[in-house]
């Protein structure tokens, strides 16, 4: 079994980042810079940025912040928010992105994947979905806009279909569990991972090591959180110590 990640994320909003229950109502929560040295020298395997503001204000993508981040941070970087072309990618990969994410300009035109596949490689191709639960409990279904609008598909079929056009990983966030620390949506995960076999980034409502645990052993392969690191209540570290208690192999 390869070892479980652990992937602090940083949602940035002009410039600052941000925090907030299922994408709504941010609070400050500092500097992404900062906060990016400190969550490496804290643990962290990796790093993730989303623009939360870039796609529903129809603003170009954080190219700045991620160079800012990147001249601070050794470790992987994912970022996203905004991308709407394969050459927007590639500004975020100059930048020094390792992986960029992709959401509602991929629902919009799915062909988006295979373009930065093809000119960058399905490593550096990330979807970012974002399910909610269906309104009478069927399944799930893609959101996007940074949740403010239902699209009505299928969330596992999309995962499938996003894989087979190049999409390397999937960041899969629970739209119901965001910022609530009610733990992973486990039936979530587990369906996905039924469905593809790219690796899956579980996100939305961790609140400590036993919420991970459950959701590595649903499927998951690597781990993000925010709220519970913004806040200092643990540190990428401690949680990886509690999952090698599990039994789970960590980095270390």
């Amino acid at each position: 079994m390869l070892t479980v990640r652990i992937v602090p994320c940083l949602d940035v909003r002009d410039g600052r980042v941000v925090k907030g229950v299922k994408f709504q109502g941010l609070r400050d929560a500092g500097d992404p810079v900062e906060r990016a040295a400190a969550y490496e020298a804290g643990g962290g395997d990796e790093l993730v940025i989303l623009d939360v503001s870039a796609t529903p204000e129809g603003r170009g993508n954080a190219v700045e912040t991620t160079r800012a981040v990147r001249r601070a941070l050794g470790i992987p970087l994912t970022v996203g928010g905004g991308v709407r072309a394969a050459s927007d990618a590639g500004r975020l990969l100059d930048a020094g992105a390792d992986k960029v994410g992709v959401n509602t300009a991929a629902v919009q035109d799915p062909t988006l994947l295979t373009a930065i596949a093809t000119r960058y490689g399905a490593q550096c191709t990330v979807l970012a979905l974002d399910a909610a639960r269906r309104l009478d409990g069927a399944g799930w279904e893609v959101v996007v806009r940074s949740g403010k609008e239902r699209t009505g598909m299928d969330a596992i079929r999309w995962a499938v279909e996003a894989a087979s056009r190049g999409a390397g990983e999937i960041l899969l966030t629970s739209w119901d569990r965001d910022g609530t620390r009610a733990g992973y949506d486990l039936e979530l995960i587990a369906a996905v991972r039924a469905a593809v076999s790219v690796p899956i980034i579980a996100s939305g409502g961790a609140a400590h090591a036993e919420h991970m645990v459950d959701a590595v052993r649903a499927g998951a392969d690597a781990l993000l959180a925010a709220s519970i690191f913004h806040d200092g209540e643990t540190t990428p570290l401690s949680l990886k110590r509690a999952l090698g208690r599990a039994g789970i192999p960590v980095r270390t």
